[in-house]
């Protein structure tokens, strides 16, 4: 090749890696959402192992599917509980108090789960506790950085600094619960949650290093109850945010095995906590491709129709995941498609919801989204424990994906609005509020 046509090609190279690069623009763009992002790094990595450590010590306490299933309930619970105290004072205050309050919060649930596991097999009814309080507070904490992020880095840097945030969910997702698989069943349980300590402290000291954060706009007018019907009396009569939340709520519910991978690990796999961990990071080995590669996302005007067929793929790897039988290469690579659609769909969906959402309503709109979001798995937690209880695990998995395709494909026809939603040029949150 002539030295100008190979200069050429390496010039189009660097092009086509610029435009699908994760964008660390709003990294240097703005302190506080730098600290903050490094802060949620550390808290997610913790998280994941006390997710795992909590669904391998019920099923060793108890033995059962649908017992580990009962964690999202549990969980579900303790989101409803955050989402609607924290909206009844999460836009009024300093944003930045608010998340004080909720690390230390976090750290006395985790701490709670360490002593109890060091002194000895803790009685179910507290794991079940601690983690239902921990979904309540994570509620909040997710609401309120959410709710920040617009403000911090602007409007224009929103889906590149939500792209960001997927790469920080998922290198989390994708080394946390595979260490924690690695650390349970060399050490125990209880490293697990010690782990998860120190990475809470870890946040916390990110936080108190940013500054004050108030909520623009009138934040002292609704407060309480009348706050909570705000929020929710917003999402009403908005169907493309109705939907967006719909098509969440779809993929999660009916296409989110997690809660049978220590049955599966066992009974497909042949493993223990090893393959446990394993499960539950290949998703996010497919999601952080997906993110690292996500810099084409912050062209994409059609965002409603790329939800519905990301929420699409989900399920076929879902799907294909209940075929590979007791093969866990395939079993990892389907999973890791899942993962990577997941993460195409959350950062189009959250888009559309930041962009649709005043200033001073984004704290509690971020919360409604959490409860989606979060509480979804944690019903797709309980749906597959009881149809795997009732049926068997394959069941379980296979009807889960199909039915998550076809119920992705119906509310897709039935909000058309989704179908033909497009970003705005110049996307200004407070103008944007009507919405559809």
């Amino acid at each position: 090749m002539p030295p100008a046509d190979d200069e050429v090609a390496r010039s189009r190279a660097r092009d086509l890696l610029r435009r699908i690069a994760v964008d660390v623009s709003p990294l240097r763009a703005s302190r506080d959402f730098r600290r903050l992002w490094f802060g949620w790094l550390a808290s997610h990595f913790g998280y994941h192992f006390t997710v795992v450590a909590t669904f391998v010590q019920v099923y060793r306490l108890t033995g059962s599917s649908a017992a580990v299933g009962a964690i999202g309930l549990v969980g579900l619970l303790g989101i409803v509980v955050g989402v609607l105290g924290g909206g009844a004072f999460i836009d009024a205050y300093d944003r930045r108090r608010i998340l004080i309050w909720a690390q230390a919060g976090f750290i006395v649930a985790t701490a709670t789960l360490f002593l109890a596991t060091l002194l000895g097999s803790p009685p179910l009814a507290l794991v079940y506790v601690a983690s239902g309080t921990i979904a309540g507070l994570s509620s909040i904490n997710s609401s309120v950085l959410n709710a920040m992020t617009p403000t911090l880095v602007g409007a224009e840097l929103l889906p590149s600094a939500l792209t960001l945030n997927q790469v920080q969910f998922q290198s989390t997702g994708l080394v946390g619960p595979a260490l924690a698989g690695v650390a349970i069943d060399t050490v125990g349980l209880e490293i697990a949650y010690a782990i998860d300590l120190l990475c809470c402290i870890g946040m916390l000291l990110a936080v108190l290093g940013t500054s004050r954060a108030l909520p623009r706009g009138d934040v002292d007018a609704i407060r309480g109850f009348a706050a909570i019907r705000e929020g929710f009396s917003f999402v009403r009569g908005r169907r493309v945010i109705q939907a967006a939340f719909g098509m969440d709520l779809v993929a999660m519910i009916f296409g989110m095995p997690r809660a049978l991978f220590p049955v599966l690990a066992v009974s497909r796999f042949g493993g223990g906590a090893l393959v446990v961990g394993l499960l539950f990071s290949a998703p996010a080995v497919g999601a952080l491709l997906a993110g690292l590669t996500g810099g084409w996302m912050k062209h994409v005007r059609r965002q409603g129709i790329a939800v519905t067929l990301a929420v699409v793929v989900w399920g076929l790897g879902i799907t294909l995941f209940g075929l590979v039988g007791s093969n866990l290469v395939l079993a990892v690579v389907c999973l890791a498609i899942a993962g990577g659609a997941d993460v195409v769909s959350a950062v189009f969906r959250h888009t559309i919801l930041q962009l649709s959402t005043p200033d001073h309503l984004r704290g509690r709109l971020s919360g409604i989204n959490f409860l989606v979001v979060a509480g979804g798995p944690r019903l797709g937690d309980l749906e597959a424990g009881l149809v795997a209880a009732a049926f068997s695990p394959y069941v379980s998995v296979l009807s889960g994906g199909i039915a998550c395709i076809a119920a992705a494909s119906i509310l897709s026809t039935l909000v058309p609005a989704l179908r033909h939603y497009e970003s705005p040029t110049s996307p200004l949150p407070e103008e944007a509020a009507s919405g559809y």
